[in-house]
């Protein structure tokens, strides 16, 4: 089964998470085929892209089996240079993202939902930022994007709380740009429509001004991210809250 789907209907071009049996959690090779078709997008003549998934659920992270082959350090850093490549390639990519929330959108999840230019989230979406609860921080840019979006403080406390926080929540909080109570691929469609008769050249322009200004900005967090999961992996926090997940029970963490 393909991982991840790629459509274009209209100068709209849509790209489908597709694990749904597993909420869309990436994997190693879901991630290659994400760059692949990110690849493909920004060559394609779509003025817009929504980046959606399949069943109920945007996307509830990294896969937590993948974990356990983070001990092999080349496994680990082909995985974070593909996050690395996907994130900087939507970033500054020329044409408008758009990222539609539904069900969750949870650590890697989340940090890739935000990537986007317009965030829309459907009312009763799930949304948080749950690395600590396998004893991670933040990765595919996710403080960045954090710091952006709620300020240093605000996101220090979003990341330490572990919140997961509806649609409507996450509207109140700017951690979304748009919330909707209808299924929430329409209304991206829609506001892909509406910018389909602006002077989209106009407003890629003005993207790629702040985008390209803030690149090395973003370049910085995703090295540092890469830097500090590595040595997280290592710690005893870290095994026990994937042994927990695992064992669906809660972790007991002792700050080693």
């Amino acid at each position: 089964m393909e991982t991840v789907l790629y459509e274009s209907i209209d100068q709209i071009g849509y790209i489908y998470l597709n694990r749904p049996d597993r909420y869309n959690a990436l994997n190693k090779e879901m991630l290659h085929e994400l760059l692949e078709v990110i690849i493909q997008v920004e060559q394609s003549d779509d003025h817009i892209v929504i980046i959606s998934g399949k069943g109920k659920a945007f996307c509830a992270g990294g896969d937590i089996s993948m974990m356990t082959d983070w001990k092999n350090q080349d496994f680990y850093h082909e995985v974070m240079e593909t996050v690395e490549k996907i994130t900087m390639k939507l970033y500054l990519m020329p044409k408008i993202v758009i990222s539609a929330i539904k069900g969750s959108a949870a650590g890697l999840g989340l940090s890739l939902a935000l990537v986007a230019d317009y965030v829309v989230a459907q009312n009763d979406a799930k949304i948080g930022m749950l690395f600590l609860g396998v004893g991670l921080a933040p990765d595919g840019g996710g403080h960045f994007w954090l710091k952006e979006r709620l300020g240093v403080h605000g996101a220090k406390q979003f990341i330490w709380s572990m919140k997961k926080v509806d649609g409507t929540t996450a509207y109140s909080m700017n951690l979304v740009d748009q919330v909707s109570d209808e299924p929430v691929l329409n209304h991206a469609t829609s506001l892909a429509k509406s910018l389909l008769i602006q002077p989209l050249s106009s407003i890629v322009k003005t993207k790629l001004m702040y985008h390209n200004d803030n690149k090395s900005n973003l370049q910085h967090y995703l090295t540092e991210e890469k830097k500090n999961q590595w040595e997280l992996r290592q710690t005893k926090d870290h095994q026990e809250g994937v042994s927990a997940f695992l064992e669906k029970r809660k972790p007991t963490f002792i700050g080693e």
